[in-house]
Formats: structure tokens, C-alpha cells, sequence
């Protein structure tokens, strides 16, 4: 079993409302920073994954994500998976 790293990258799909988001804008705005617009929040996972290789933790956090991490309806993912620290 190899331990790996992975990062989950979680935003609002394109056409989704994000009150988060146009809140950090208007704040932005508000503290002085101009040209910053279209700001859109979204989320960042860590998580460590025992798999038996790199193919097969890929599977696993996408399976994480699709079932549980991730709302498909309304939110895309991206990921990245690196061995652990303790394992390089």
C-alpha cells in the first residue's frame, strides 16, 4: 500500500449563483482593490489515500468525489494526487 496526498478543488458550475463569491467582490470593491470581478468561491479538500497504486487512489478519490465531496448538479472537481511526504 502507498500512501498519496490529494487535493480536492471544488467550484460552482458556470450559470450557478454565487452569493459567496459576490460578496468577496463587493468587499474587494469596497476595501480599495479595483479591476477584480467575476469572483467565484469555491472549496479545497486535503485528504491522505491508502491505495495499492496511483491508478487505483485515483479511482478512489474520484469515486469520494462523485458520491460524496462534490454535488454533480450544481459543482465541478478537479484533483491532484501526489505521494505522501512520509512516502517520497
Amino acid at each position: 500500500m502507498a500512501s498519496y496526498h490529494a487535493k480536492v478543488f471544488i467550484k460552482l458550475k458556470q450559470g450557478i449563483l454565487d452569493p459567496q463569491g459576490k460578496a468577496v467582490e463587493n468587499a474587494l470593491s469596497s476595501l480599495g482593490f479595483s479591476g477584480m470581478s467575476n469572483v467565484r468561491v469555491g472549496k479545497l479538500i486535503e485528504l491522505q489515500v491508502q491505495d495499492a497504486d496511483v491508478v487505483a487512489a485515483e479511482r478512489s478519490v474520484k469515486n469520494a468525489c462523485d458520491k460524496l465531496l462534490a454535488n454533480p448538479n450544481i459543482e465541478s472537481y478537479n484533483f491532484e494526487l501526489s505521494l505522501s511526504d512520509e512516502m517520497k
